[in-house]
């Protein structure tokens, strides 16, 4: 049962999120996210209230035989690079000839057993992946809560050549440069497809050959209610590159891995082979629909009776009694 604070600071986060998806639907995602970033108060606040809600409540909430997503981040980061990227490698070389597409082998990763892996944490808030020795983090946040946190839009920053923060955070960020990088709790957070896609593809960019791409994302629901959405975030992050190479639903959480693949046309054959499952084209969900009866999209029907049940809300989380 959550308790009066956990819920008070719940309610902040749920205020927040759906202001910012009315503002959206009215002044257009851009606007609305450009004036959400401008206010420094709310910013603040709520960067605050995040970290209590995380380091308060959820880490304390969570039951001795239940992954939480930073455990659930780190081990599966661990066992890639330790244990399964020479079975990955191989199993994209093993598509590549049947696809008539040769992989160069200077274009595969290198990982010295000395260094430490090169972890981009967006949206980070309180950097929870700083007290991991086999990490280097770099950590950004819109709204940070503590120290060691540079306050940088991901959506604005340009890639480039350069690792080199400013008093204002990032402008860019090396393209090739990291081997992982962590959405937590963040996709969902933005307020349209467009921006959901452009991170990803930021993302990509930034990312070495063979990295990792770290998504998690809340739902509630048991395994199966949102296998359209879920499906439909690899058909559209395979076209873009990355193979998903784990799943795993955590009783709050979806939590997914994907492999930036060493050649596009190996990832994106995924999304060839299941382009007639009408499947959704952008990165949406639920709530992008909360607002109409009905609507078509990509031939695909989204009522509003499908999505009173479905994924629970970013803001939403907080309330669960773990995580």
């Amino acid at each position: 049962m959550a308790s009066a604070g956990h819920l008070e600071l719940s309610d902040f986060i749920k205020s927040v999120h759906q202001n910012l998806r009315e503002a959206s639907k009215r002044i257009g995602s851009e606007h609305a996210w450009q004036n959400h970033c401008s206010d420094e108060e709310n910013l603040k606040k709520y960067a605050h209230s995040m970290q209590e809600l995380a380091c308060q409540y959820w880490e304390k909430n969570i039951e001795s035989n239940t992954k939480s997503r930073i455990k659930w981040t780190v081990d599966s980061c661990m066992n890639y690079f330790t244990n399964e990227i020479s079975k990955f490698r191989n199993k994209e070389k093993d598509i590549s000839l049947k696809i008539n597409c040769e992989l160069a082998e200077s274009d595969s990763y290198e990982l010295q057993k000395t260094t430490k892996l090169k972890l981009l944490d967006v949206g980070s808030c309180y950097n929870p992946f700083n007290k991991f020795e086999v990490f280097e983090v770099t950590a950004i946040d819109i709204a940070p809560a503590v120290d060691g946190v540079y306050k940088s839009d991901f959506l604005n920053v340009k890639v480039g050549d350069t690792l080199a923060p400013n008093n204002n955070g990032f402008d860019e960020l090396p393209r090739n440069y990291f081997d992982i990088v962590v959405f937590s709790l963040l996709l969902e957070y933005l307020p349209s497809p467009k921006q959901r896609l452009l991170c990803c593809e930021k993302a990509y960019e930034i990312l070495k050959n063979e990295g990792l791409l770290i998504v998690i994302t809340p739902d509630s629901n048991h395994v199966g209610a949102n296998a359209k959405y879920m499906k439909s975030w690899r058909y559209v992050l395979a076209k873009i590159g990355f193979s998903r190479i784990k799943y795993e639903k955590l009783p709050h959480v979806h939590c997914m891995a994907f492999r930036k693949a060493i050649s596009k046309a190996v990832a994106s054959r995924w999304a060839e082979l299941h382009e007639n499952e009408e499947l959704f084209e952008e990165i949406y969900i639920p709530q992008d629909f909360n607002n109409s009866n009905k609507e078509r999209t990509n031939n695909c029907e989204v009522g509003s009776d499908r999505t009173q049940s479905i994924f629970v809300d970013f803001a939403e989380l907080p309330e669960c009694d773990i995580f």
